[in-house]
């Protein structure tokens, strides 16, 4: 564990779920921070302390299916809307009444649609890396299965029970590294090298990642902190997440087109594909996102971007937050 948490608390809170393991640092008004895949409280190493010292009580969650929280069989207990539950039953069981919820990756759609479906809960929203496009359009397992042409996209293949699970859990360390420098600004694959979004047809992921060791932002010993948690818990929880998007297009279907109204932030890399495939969407963030107060696309930035780009990212949430009040 580095020197940015040694002074956080541990605590296991209940929830629909059964429990969730959260990570909470510093007094002030709640900020709930929310991972993506695959990753853990721990990608919040570093925003936890300065968030912490600006006057915030900073908790980043194991979201359901991943670390401590608890990872129910089924794959339809990891829709949206039992995320959003999960969120919600955090902020009651720390005696809140109402929190900022800030999500990265897979936490920035479950921060949006807990902004969506729980306004009364979280009154403000923060989007890192992937934004915000409403509910809408075909069933999203369709919208995958047209993608690639001759390769298939990693969404269609994570969706298959057990498939991409063969592929990692023999060597959970080695792929994680592969995965985060595939997407890391300084190791990603050139534009001439293979294309980590898509896999040849009877072929794997991990064929896909650049051999040029980890990135800048990620030590031997982050990579142990993930690669242990998943190395317990095996990988299916953090992966059905994939396998309940259709779930989520019929669940959400009374807010097909809607906005988010709170007040808001987006924050992206330029170089990733989040940001730059779903241009369309943050061009459409005057009516998708019309309390949105701050936007931010960071030059020469990856996917990881409050691991990349730590203090930045750092600094641009404190001073939206500062400008919320409490």
């Amino acid at each position: 564990m580095t020197p940015t948490t040694t002074h956080v608390t541990h605590r296991l809170v209940p929830s629909p779920a059964g429990r969730i393991h959260l990570v909470e640092q510093g007094t002030g008004p709640l900020v709930l921070l929310v991972h993506g895949f695959p990753e853990s409280w721990y990608s919040w190493r570093h925003q936890l302390p300065a968030l912490a010292a600006a006057g915030y009580r900073v908790v980043a969650i194991d979201v359901r299916g991943y670390g401590r929280s608890s990872r129910p069989d089924d794959a339809a207990a990891y829709r949206l809307r039992e995320l959003v539950a999960d969120n919600a039953a955090v902020v009651h069981a720390l005696g809140e009444e109402s929190a900022v919820v800030v999500g990265h990756d897979w936490g920035s759609a479950i921060a949006a649609n807990s902004a969506l479906v729980r306004p009364d809960v979280f009154r403000a929203v923060g989007l890192l890396s992937v934004p915000y496009a409403p509910r809408g359009g075909p069933r999203p397992s369709e919208v995958f299965a047209s993608m690639g042409g001759d390769e298939e996209f990693y969404v269609s293949y994570f969706q298959e029970p057990g498939r991409v699970e063969a592929e990692i859990e023999p060597d959970v360390r080695g792929w994680l590294a592969g995965f985060y420098a595939a997407f890391s600004a300084d190791t990603m694959p050139a534009p001439e090298e293979p294309e980590p979004h898509f896999v040849a047809r009877g072929g794997t992921l991990r064929e896909r990642f650049p051999k040029r060791g980890l990135p800048g932002w990620l030590s031997e010993e982050d990579l142990d902190v993930y690669a242990a948690e998943f190395e317990r818990t095996g990988m299916t929880g953090a992966l059905n997440r994939y396998r309940g998007m259709d779930r989520d297009w019929e669940d959400l279907a009374d807010f097909d087109g809607a906005p988010l109204t709170q007040p808001s932030l987006f924050i992206g890399g330029a170089l990733d594909a989040s940001t730059t495939w779903l241009a369309d969407a943050i061009k459409a963030y005057p009516t998708t996102l019309p309390g949105l107060m701050s936007s931010h696309v960071l030059d020469g930035c990856g996917h990881w971007i409050q691991q990349e780009r730590r203090d930045e990212v750092s600094r641009l949430l404190i001073n939206w937050l500062d400008t919320l009040g409490s």
